[in-house]
Protein backbone atom coordinates (compact mmCIF):
# COMPACT_ATOMS: atom_id res chain seq x y z
CA UNK A 1 0.00 0.00 0.00
CA UNK A 2 1.04 3.77 -1.14
CA UNK A 3 1.05 5.05 2.69
CA UNK A 4 3.40 7.71 1.52
CA UNK A 5 1.51 10.84 3.58
CA UNK A 6 1.54 9.23 6.70
CA UNK A 7 4.75 11.76 7.56
CA UNK A 8 1.83 14.75 7.31
CA UNK A 9 -1.18 13.35 8.43
CA UNK A 10 -3.18 14.96 11.05
CA UNK A 11 -2.28 12.87 14.01
CA UNK A 12 -0.79 13.49 16.97
CA UNK A 13 2.90 13.84 15.83
CA UNK A 14 2.42 16.61 13.29
CA UNK A 15 3.64 19.69 14.89
CA UNK A 16 0.41 21.07 13.43
CA UNK A 17 -2.15 18.84 16.12
CA UNK A 18 -3.15 21.36 18.71
CA UNK A 19 -4.55 23.67 15.90
CA UNK A 20 -6.12 20.65 14.26
CA UNK A 21 -8.25 19.37 17.55
CA UNK A 22 -8.72 22.79 18.64
CA UNK A 23 -11.93 23.98 19.09
CA UNK A 24 -13.97 27.24 19.98
CA UNK A 25 -15.59 26.17 23.63
CA UNK A 26 -13.90 23.25 24.77
CA UNK A 27 -16.06 20.35 25.12
CA UNK A 28 -16.42 18.45 28.18
CA UNK A 29 -14.36 15.36 28.93
CA UNK A 30 -15.41 12.32 29.56
CA UNK A 31 -12.87 10.00 31.84
CA UNK A 32 -13.33 6.60 29.91
CA UNK A 33 -13.90 7.90 26.52
CA UNK A 34 -11.87 5.99 24.40
CA UNK A 35 -12.68 7.89 21.07
CA UNK A 36 -10.47 10.47 19.20
CA UNK A 37 -11.18 14.13 19.20
CA UNK A 38 -12.35 12.97 15.58
CA UNK A 39 -14.08 10.34 16.21
CA UNK A 40 -15.87 12.76 18.95
CA UNK A 41 -17.11 14.89 16.18
CA UNK A 42 -18.06 12.17 13.65
CA UNK A 43 -20.63 10.49 16.63
CA UNK A 44 -21.93 14.41 17.44
CA UNK A 45 -22.57 14.74 13.49
CA UNK A 46 -24.09 11.65 13.55
CA UNK A 47 -26.48 12.36 15.86
CA UNK A 48 -27.24 16.02 15.10
CA UNK A 49 -30.78 16.12 13.33
CA UNK A 50 -29.27 17.97 10.46
CA UNK A 51 -27.68 15.08 9.40
CA UNK A 52 -31.02 12.84 9.74
CA UNK A 53 -32.88 15.24 7.76
CA UNK A 54 -30.69 13.97 4.64
CA UNK A 55 -32.22 11.28 3.72
CA UNK A 56 -35.12 13.12 2.90
CA UNK A 57 -32.90 15.96 0.74
CA UNK A 58 -32.71 15.98 -3.26
CA UNK A 59 -29.00 15.15 -4.25
CA UNK A 60 -30.33 15.93 -8.11
CA UNK A 61 -33.10 14.66 -8.66
CA UNK A 62 -36.31 14.86 -6.87
CA UNK A 63 -36.42 11.59 -4.65
CA UNK A 64 -40.28 11.73 -3.43
CA UNK A 65 -41.32 9.14 -5.89
CA UNK A 66 -38.52 7.29 -6.30
CA UNK A 67 -36.84 5.18 -4.05
CA UNK A 68 -33.70 4.15 -5.55
CA UNK A 69 -32.50 7.59 -6.98
CA UNK A 70 -29.64 8.93 -4.74
CA UNK A 71 -30.92 11.42 -1.94
CA UNK A 72 -28.31 13.53 -0.15
CA UNK A 73 -27.57 11.57 2.90
CA UNK A 74 -26.61 8.65 0.15
CA UNK A 75 -24.28 11.17 -1.44
CA UNK A 76 -22.72 12.03 1.90
CA UNK A 77 -21.97 8.51 2.53
CA UNK A 78 -20.56 7.46 -0.71
CA UNK A 79 -18.30 10.43 -0.04
CA UNK A 80 -16.99 8.99 3.29
CA UNK A 81 -16.22 5.76 1.26
CA UNK A 82 -14.19 7.13 -1.23
CA UNK A 83 -12.39 9.14 1.21
CA UNK A 84 -12.31 6.53 3.77
CA UNK A 85 -10.44 4.58 0.90
CA UNK A 86 -7.81 7.03 -0.09
CA UNK A 87 -6.97 8.59 2.84
CA UNK A 88 -6.56 4.74 4.49
CA UNK A 89 -4.37 3.95 1.16
CA UNK A 90 -2.48 7.02 1.52
CA UNK A 91 -1.70 6.73 5.26
CA UNK A 92 -3.50 9.90 6.34
CA UNK A 93 -6.31 10.00 9.07
CA UNK A 94 -9.69 8.35 7.97
CA UNK A 95 -11.47 9.47 11.25
CA UNK A 96 -10.55 13.14 10.13
CA UNK A 97 -11.87 12.14 6.74
CA UNK A 98 -14.57 10.49 7.90
CA UNK A 99 -15.94 13.38 10.54
CA UNK A 100 -15.66 16.06 7.43
CA UNK A 101 -17.61 13.61 5.27
CA UNK A 102 -20.36 12.88 7.14
CA UNK A 103 -21.12 16.78 7.70
CA UNK A 104 -20.20 18.37 4.84
CA UNK A 105 -23.41 19.03 3.41
CA UNK A 106 -25.64 19.46 6.80
CA UNK A 107 -26.46 22.81 5.66
CA UNK A 108 -27.56 22.21 2.13
CA UNK A 109 -30.95 23.72 1.15
CA UNK A 110 -33.72 21.31 0.59
CA UNK A 111 -34.27 20.33 -3.37
CA UNK A 112 -30.58 20.05 -4.29
CA UNK A 113 -29.04 22.94 -6.16
CA UNK A 114 -32.50 24.26 -7.37
CA UNK A 115 -32.81 24.84 -3.70
CA UNK A 116 -29.73 26.57 -3.25
CA UNK A 117 -29.82 28.90 -6.13
CA UNK A 118 -33.30 30.01 -4.89
CA UNK A 119 -31.89 30.73 -1.71
CA UNK A 120 -28.61 32.46 -2.91
CA UNK A 121 -31.14 34.73 -4.90
CA UNK A 122 -33.13 35.41 -1.50
CA UNK A 123 -30.23 36.18 0.13
CA UNK A 124 -28.68 38.80 -2.32
CA UNK A 125 -32.15 40.09 -2.95
CA UNK A 126 -33.44 40.66 0.44
CA UNK A 127 -30.48 40.67 3.08
CA UNK A 128 -27.31 41.86 0.92
CA UNK A 129 -25.59 38.62 1.75
CA UNK A 130 -24.59 35.45 0.54
CA UNK A 131 -25.73 31.93 0.38
CA UNK A 132 -23.75 28.92 -0.18
CA UNK A 133 -23.64 25.61 1.52
CA UNK A 134 -20.83 25.30 2.75
CA UNK A 135 -20.39 28.30 4.61
CA UNK A 136 -24.31 27.47 5.54
CA UNK A 137 -22.93 23.57 6.67
CA UNK A 138 -20.05 25.35 8.65
CA UNK A 139 -22.89 28.17 10.46
CA UNK A 140 -25.14 24.73 11.09
CA UNK A 141 -22.16 22.69 12.63
CA UNK A 142 -21.81 26.14 14.82
CA UNK A 143 -24.68 27.63 15.72
CA UNK A 144 -27.59 25.39 14.81
CA UNK A 145 -27.06 21.88 15.67
CA UNK A 146 -26.88 21.13 19.11
CA UNK A 147 -26.80 18.01 21.61
CA UNK A 148 -27.23 17.45 25.39
CA UNK A 149 -24.23 18.03 27.86
CA UNK A 150 -24.17 15.45 30.53
CA UNK A 151 -26.50 17.52 32.80
CA UNK A 152 -29.06 17.78 30.09
CA UNK A 153 -28.66 21.08 28.63
CA UNK A 154 -28.52 21.41 24.76
CA UNK A 155 -25.59 22.73 23.71
CA UNK A 156 -23.48 23.47 20.75
CA UNK A 157 -21.42 20.69 18.93
CA UNK A 158 -17.85 22.60 19.55
CA UNK A 159 -16.66 20.67 16.25
CA UNK A 160 -12.72 20.74 16.01
CA UNK A 161 -10.72 23.32 13.32
CA UNK A 162 -10.33 20.78 11.46
CA UNK A 163 -13.27 19.57 10.57
CA UNK A 164 -14.94 22.38 10.69
CA UNK A 165 -12.58 23.97 7.76
CA UNK A 166 -12.81 20.30 6.36
CA UNK A 167 -16.98 21.53 6.03
CA UNK A 168 -16.93 24.65 4.68
CA UNK A 169 -13.61 23.66 2.16
CA UNK A 170 -15.09 20.89 0.63
CA UNK A 171 -16.20 22.25 -2.78
CA UNK A 172 -14.48 24.25 -5.56
CA UNK A 173 -13.54 22.60 -8.80
CA UNK A 174 -10.54 20.47 -8.97
CA UNK A 175 -9.00 21.54 -12.27
CA UNK A 176 -5.95 21.89 -11.30
CA UNK A 177 -3.09 19.26 -11.36
CA UNK A 178 -3.49 19.10 -8.30
CA UNK A 179 -4.60 20.06 -4.59
CA UNK A 180 -2.49 20.89 -1.53
CA UNK A 181 -3.32 22.31 1.92
CA UNK A 182 -2.81 26.08 2.42
CA UNK A 183 -0.14 26.69 5.38
CA UNK A 184 -2.03 28.58 7.73
CA UNK A 185 -5.07 28.88 9.81
CA UNK A 186 -7.53 31.60 9.40
CA UNK A 187 -11.46 32.60 10.72
CA UNK A 188 -13.63 30.80 8.87
CA UNK A 189 -16.18 33.18 8.70
CA UNK A 190 -13.71 34.92 6.84
CA UNK A 191 -14.11 32.65 3.60
CA UNK A 192 -16.21 34.36 0.56
CA UNK A 193 -16.41 31.87 -1.75
CA UNK A 194 -16.51 28.30 -1.93
CA UNK A 195 -13.16 27.70 -3.66
CA UNK A 196 -11.36 31.09 -2.28
CA UNK A 197 -9.32 28.79 -0.15
CA UNK A 198 -7.90 24.96 0.03
CA UNK A 199 -8.68 23.56 3.13
CA UNK A 200 -6.25 23.63 5.94
CA UNK A 201 -5.57 19.49 6.08
CA UNK A 202 -4.75 16.75 4.10
CA UNK A 203 -7.89 14.92 5.44
CA UNK A 204 -9.68 18.11 3.89
CA UNK A 205 -8.35 17.53 0.68
CA UNK A 206 -9.02 14.23 0.44
CA UNK A 207 -12.65 15.26 1.12
CA UNK A 208 -12.76 17.92 -1.51
CA UNK A 209 -12.11 15.29 -4.09
CA UNK A 210 -13.93 12.41 -3.42
CA UNK A 211 -17.10 14.66 -3.55
CA UNK A 212 -16.36 15.04 -7.05
CA UNK A 213 -15.27 11.25 -7.56
CA UNK A 214 -18.85 10.39 -5.53
CA UNK A 215 -21.51 11.85 -7.94
CA UNK A 216 -20.16 11.85 -11.19
CA UNK A 217 -20.93 8.80 -11.90
CA UNK A 218 -23.80 8.38 -9.56
CA UNK A 219 -25.58 11.81 -11.31
CA UNK A 220 -24.98 9.40 -14.46
CA UNK A 221 -26.66 6.30 -13.10
CA UNK A 222 -29.73 8.16 -11.69
CA UNK A 223 -30.20 9.65 -15.26
CA UNK A 224 -29.99 6.57 -16.89
CA UNK A 225 -32.49 4.93 -14.51
CA UNK A 226 -34.99 8.26 -15.48
CA UNK A 227 -35.00 7.53 -18.99
CA UNK A 228 -33.26 11.34 -19.26
CA UNK A 229 -30.20 10.08 -21.24
CA UNK A 230 -30.45 8.97 -25.33
CA UNK A 231 -28.83 6.19 -26.85
CA UNK A 232 -26.72 8.44 -28.81
CA UNK A 233 -25.49 10.63 -25.56
CA UNK A 234 -24.82 6.95 -23.63
CA UNK A 235 -22.49 6.18 -26.45
CA UNK A 236 -20.93 9.05 -26.37
CA UNK A 237 -19.88 8.62 -23.24
CA UNK A 238 -19.16 4.87 -22.65
CA UNK A 239 -16.68 6.14 -25.83
CA UNK A 240 -15.30 8.99 -23.65
CA UNK A 241 -14.85 6.81 -20.95
CA UNK A 242 -13.43 3.65 -23.15
CA UNK A 243 -10.58 5.95 -24.17
CA UNK A 244 -9.40 7.08 -20.90
CA UNK A 245 -9.70 3.57 -19.06
CA UNK A 246 -9.30 0.43 -21.65
CA UNK A 247 -12.51 -0.91 -20.10
CA UNK A 248 -14.35 -2.84 -22.14
CA UNK A 249 -17.97 -0.79 -23.57
CA UNK A 250 -20.25 -3.33 -22.39
CA UNK A 251 -18.14 -3.34 -18.86
CA UNK A 252 -18.38 0.62 -18.08
CA UNK A 253 -21.09 1.29 -14.85
CA UNK A 254 -20.34 3.81 -12.32
CA UNK A 255 -18.73 1.14 -10.12
CA UNK A 256 -15.96 0.48 -12.47
CA UNK A 257 -15.67 4.39 -12.97
CA UNK A 258 -15.14 5.10 -9.03
CA UNK A 259 -12.82 1.96 -8.65
CA UNK A 260 -10.21 3.34 -11.38
CA UNK A 261 -10.73 7.40 -10.21
CA UNK A 262 -9.58 6.12 -6.74
CA UNK A 263 -7.15 3.74 -8.08
CA UNK A 264 -5.28 6.48 -10.61
CA UNK A 265 -5.42 8.83 -7.57
CA UNK A 266 -3.85 6.52 -5.27
CA UNK A 267 -1.32 5.87 -7.82
CA UNK A 268 -0.37 9.53 -8.85
CA UNK A 269 -0.54 11.30 -5.22
CA UNK A 270 2.47 11.90 -3.44
CA UNK A 271 3.21 14.86 -0.65
CA UNK A 272 5.16 16.32 -2.84
CA UNK A 273 3.31 16.40 -6.20
CA UNK A 274 0.04 16.85 -4.11
CA UNK A 275 -3.21 14.68 -4.10
CA UNK A 276 -4.21 14.42 -8.29
CA UNK A 277 -5.15 12.55 -10.92
CA UNK A 278 -3.01 11.90 -13.64
CA UNK A 279 -3.22 13.73 -16.68
CA UNK A 280 -5.37 11.07 -18.32
CA UNK A 281 -8.07 10.94 -15.67
CA UNK A 282 -8.13 14.58 -14.88
CA UNK A 283 -8.97 15.30 -18.43
CA UNK A 284 -12.09 12.49 -18.27
CA UNK A 285 -13.22 14.12 -15.07
CA UNK A 286 -13.45 17.44 -16.46
CA UNK A 287 -15.26 15.48 -19.76
CA UNK A 288 -17.62 13.61 -17.67
CA UNK A 289 -18.53 16.33 -15.88
CA UNK A 290 -19.36 18.47 -18.86
CA UNK A 291 -21.13 15.75 -20.35
CA UNK A 292 -23.40 15.73 -17.41
CA UNK A 293 -23.74 19.66 -17.56
CA UNK A 294 -25.01 19.53 -21.25
CA UNK A 295 -27.29 16.52 -21.09
CA UNK A 296 -28.41 16.12 -17.44
CA UNK A 297 -28.46 18.93 -15.37
CA UNK A 298 -30.51 21.13 -18.22
CA UNK A 299 -32.98 18.75 -19.02
CA UNK A 300 -36.37 19.59 -19.41
CA UNK A 301 -37.62 17.68 -16.79
CA UNK A 302 -35.36 19.52 -14.28
CA UNK A 303 -36.85 22.87 -15.82
CA UNK A 304 -39.98 21.80 -14.38
CA UNK A 305 -38.51 21.27 -10.81
CA UNK A 306 -36.98 24.30 -10.97
CA UNK A 307 -39.78 26.13 -11.13
CA UNK A 308 -41.85 24.03 -8.58
CA UNK A 309 -38.52 24.42 -6.32
CA UNK A 310 -38.45 28.60 -6.38
CA UNK A 311 -42.62 28.44 -5.83
CA UNK A 312 -42.48 26.56 -3.04
CA UNK A 313 -39.39 28.28 -0.72
CA UNK A 314 -40.05 31.69 -2.11
CA UNK A 315 -44.06 31.42 -0.61
CA UNK A 316 -42.99 29.77 2.34
CA UNK A 317 -39.78 32.21 2.66
CA UNK A 318 -42.32 35.54 2.00
CA UNK A 319 -44.94 34.08 4.28
CA UNK A 320 -43.09 34.00 7.44
CA UNK A 321 -41.11 37.43 6.65
CA UNK A 322 -44.57 38.57 6.49
CA UNK A 323 -45.38 38.07 10.04
CA UNK A 324 -42.59 40.27 11.59
CA UNK A 325 -43.82 43.21 13.56
CA UNK A 326 -40.69 44.33 15.74
CA UNK A 327 -41.75 44.37 19.00
CA UNK A 328 -44.96 42.54 18.45
CA UNK A 329 -43.49 39.72 16.52
CA UNK A 330 -44.17 37.00 19.22
CA UNK A 331 -47.83 38.12 18.83
CA UNK A 332 -47.95 37.80 15.53
CA UNK A 333 -45.98 34.19 15.59
CA UNK A 334 -48.38 33.16 18.04
CA UNK A 335 -51.50 34.48 16.15
CA UNK A 336 -50.05 32.79 12.76
CA UNK A 337 -49.63 29.50 14.82
CA UNK A 338 -53.21 28.79 14.81
CA UNK A 339 -53.86 29.42 11.47
CA UNK A 340 -50.51 27.63 9.88
CA UNK A 341 -49.66 24.93 12.88
CA UNK A 342 -47.36 23.19 10.60
CA UNK A 343 -45.37 26.23 9.15
CA UNK A 344 -45.20 28.94 11.75
CA UNK A 345 -46.24 26.87 14.71
CA UNK A 346 -42.16 24.57 14.10
CA UNK A 347 -40.95 28.04 12.58
CA UNK A 348 -41.75 29.51 16.56
CA UNK A 349 -41.23 26.35 18.88
CA UNK A 350 -38.32 24.52 17.17
CA UNK A 351 -36.70 27.76 15.80
CA UNK A 352 -37.59 31.33 17.59
CA UNK A 353 -37.83 30.06 20.59
CA UNK A 354 -34.28 27.65 20.86
CA UNK A 355 -32.12 30.57 19.20
CA UNK A 356 -33.34 33.99 19.56
CA UNK A 357 -34.05 36.07 22.27
CA UNK A 358 -37.69 36.13 22.02
CA UNK A 359 -38.16 34.11 25.27
CA UNK A 360 -35.59 33.37 27.98
CA UNK A 361 -38.08 32.16 30.26
CA UNK A 362 -38.77 29.51 27.76
CA UNK A 363 -35.41 28.36 26.94
CA UNK A 364 -34.40 27.93 30.47
CA UNK A 365 -37.26 26.10 31.06
CA UNK A 366 -36.56 24.06 27.68
CA UNK A 367 -32.66 23.38 29.17
CA UNK A 368 -31.16 25.53 26.36
CA UNK A 369 -28.12 26.48 26.80
CA UNK A 370 -26.84 26.81 22.98
CA UNK A 371 -25.67 30.83 21.56
CA UNK A 372 -28.63 32.99 20.78
CA UNK A 373 -28.05 34.64 17.49
CA UNK A 374 -31.03 36.29 16.21
CA UNK A 375 -32.37 39.34 18.42
CA UNK A 376 -36.03 38.94 16.68
CA UNK A 377 -37.16 42.59 17.18
CA UNK A 378 -34.83 43.17 14.48
CA UNK A 379 -36.05 43.35 10.86
CA UNK A 380 -32.77 41.88 9.14
CA UNK A 381 -32.23 39.10 12.29
CA UNK A 382 -35.71 37.96 11.79
CA UNK A 383 -34.80 37.49 7.96
CA UNK A 384 -31.85 35.55 8.48
CA UNK A 385 -33.78 33.48 10.94
CA UNK A 386 -36.41 32.85 8.42
CA UNK A 387 -34.08 31.66 5.97
CA UNK A 388 -31.90 29.50 8.12
CA UNK A 389 -35.08 27.56 9.07
CA UNK A 390 -36.04 26.97 5.15
CA UNK A 391 -32.38 26.10 4.34
CA UNK A 392 -32.75 23.70 6.93
CA UNK A 393 -36.04 21.72 5.68
CA UNK A 394 -36.32 18.57 4.10
CA UNK A 395 -38.27 18.51 0.17
CA UNK A 396 -41.03 16.83 1.82
CA UNK A 397 -41.63 19.02 4.58
CA UNK A 398 -41.61 21.95 2.67
CA UNK A 399 -43.54 20.58 0.41
CA UNK A 400 -46.30 20.04 3.29
CA UNK A 401 -45.95 23.64 4.42
CA UNK A 402 -46.39 24.73 1.27
CA UNK A 403 -49.61 22.22 0.97
CA UNK A 404 -50.60 24.26 4.34
CA UNK A 405 -50.02 27.78 2.65
CA UNK A 406 -52.66 26.95 -0.11
CA UNK A 407 -55.40 24.96 1.31
CA UNK A 408 -57.92 27.43 2.26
Amino acid sequence: MNKSFEGVAANPANPRWSQYIARQVELYAREDDPRSPFARDYNRLLHSLAYRRLKHKTQVFLAARNDHICTRIEHVHHVASVSHTIANVLGLNTELTDAISIGHDIGHAPFGHTGEKVLKSIAAEDLQDSFWHEKNSLWFADKIETLPDPHGRQKNLDLTYAVRDGIICHCGEVDDNSIRPRDQTIDLYKIRSASECAPYTWEGCVVKIADKVAYLGRDIEDAIRLGILSYRQLSELRTAIRKATDVPLRDINNTILMHNFIIDLCDSSTPQEGIRFSRRYLDLLREVRQFSEHHIYVHKRLGYFNKYADLILRSIYQSLCGLHAGAKTASRLHNGKKRLPLLVGTFLDDWIIKYSDLSPQERNKMRLSNDVVYAIAEEKDYRHAVLDYVSGMTDSFAIRAFAELTNF
